[in-house]
């Protein structure tokens, strides 16, 4: 299976408790069993933000991402994926999208990965993507 990682999906998929055990195993399940973990630039990056206090973790992730041994691919934000968020944002303006959810959609709908880990079911259950709006996501876990 192929995923795009959304930045709350990404966070419980790495989050552990203090034995080392995930914290949210459905999330991790989810990273061993994808064949690919697309990873859009600004997931990365707001990713790190919350990783601000984690930096040991923030730098597992990075050398992970970018290791061609892993199931990771980052995937840079093409300016087309920066504008289509924008009319994702347009067309859904009140469910307040935001860049990085926009670019999410955008690079889902463009590599045709409709499969998004992600915590943020509001936001993704109700975007369509697609010429007319009508291909739905299929969020995991």
């Amino acid at each position: 299976m192929e995923l795009v990682v959304d930045t709350g999906g990404l966070l419980r998929a790495l989050a552990r408790k203090d034995n080392g055990a995930p914290t949210w195993p459905d999330f991790e399940q989810c990273l061993r069993d994808a064949r690919r973990l697309v990873v859009p630039a600004p997931v990365l990056v707001e990713t790190d933000y919350f990783l601000r206090q984690q930096r040991a973790a923030m730098r597992k992730l990075v050398a992970e991402v970018f290791d061609p041994a892993t199931t990771y691919e980052y995937e840079i934000a093409l300016p087309a994926d920066i504008v289509r968020a924008m009319q994702f944002d347009t067309k859904f303006a009140e469910l307040g999208l935001g860049l990085t959810d926009g670019v999410v959609a955008a690079v889902a709908e463009r590599r045709k990965i409709y499969r998004v880990l992600t915590t943020d079911r509001g936001h993704f259950s109700a975007v369509r993507v697609g010429p007319r709006f009508q291909k739905a996501f299929t969020l995991v876990p």
